[in-house]
């Protein structure tokens, strides 16, 4: 049985497109009937959605930029944020390859494969136990991603929330003090985002130009129109 919540909550951590504003009022519909969600919670995802509905997109993308691509701190690549730059980040990436494509999914995407809306796109399919472990295997991290966006005021912090809840458990304290206490980078720091970039690039996945046909097919299977644009497990805990 397909999770559409979780393919909602991935959809709306995709880039903002025209394609996409069309189809959130029924994706913030869907979330917001969802009672594994708390009430609190829906109501914020519900704002959210009405704002990346309502919203100048140029401003919506803008925003996404800044808080998700120049940010990594507010990476949403989720090894990003247990093994940084380390050797043990490829090793992670592989196994997470190999997890998907043993269950029979292949990412049709060019985003990593820790590539958060990438994930839940993937534990949407994926027998409800599994993808409350795998979640709760994050949850340290989504929580503190959840708490980073609040400081920012941003409405995104409502989906990270709610992914954490679905865990059906509590994240691990001291991990995500562990995550808030490090510094935060600064996303208007150019000479820092040109040092980033400069980074031997990674790839993994199909051709680079082809566009995001995983956001599109999870809005077909939702009735909607696609975007034509950008928009495990292994473990996610820095345990072996």
């Amino acid at each position: 049985m397909i999770d559409r919540t979780l393919k909602a909550l991935s959809l709306t951590l995709s880039y903002p497109s025209a394609e996409l504003q069309a189809a959130m009022p029924e994706i913030g519909a869907l979330l917001a009937a969802d009672p594994r969600i708390a009430p609190g919670t829906r109501a914020e995802l519900g704002r959210l959605a009405r704002d990346l509905a309502q919203g100048d997109l140029f401003d919506l993308q803008e925003r996404f930029v800044m808080l998700f691509d120049r940010s990594r701190s507010l990476s949403l690549n989720l090894f990003e944020h247990v093994h940084g730059e380390s050797r043990e980040r490829g090793g992670a990436m592989v196994s997470l390859i190999e997890t998907y494509r043993a269950a029979g999914f292949e990412p049709a995407t060019t985003e990593l494969p820790d590539h958060l809306p990438v994930l839940l796109e993937f534990l949407s399919n994926r027998p409800a136990a599994e993808a409350q472990e795998t979640l709760a295997d994050a949850a340290h991290i989504l929580d503190a991603l959840a708490a980073r966006l609040e400081r920012r005021e941003s409405g995104y912090a409502a989906v990270f929330t709610a992914a954490s809840g679905l865990a059906g458990s509590v994240a691990d304290a001291e991990a995500v003090a562990g995550m808030l206490a490090q510094p935060e980078d600064d996303p208007t720091d150019l000479a820092a985002l040109d040092a980033v970039w400069a980074e031997a690039e990674v790839t993994f996945g199909p051709d680079p130009n082809a566009g995001c046909p995983q956001v599109r097919d999870m809005l077909a299977q939702m009735g909607a129109p696609a975007p034509s644009k950008k928009p495990a497990t292994a473990p996610l805990n820095g345990r072996a």
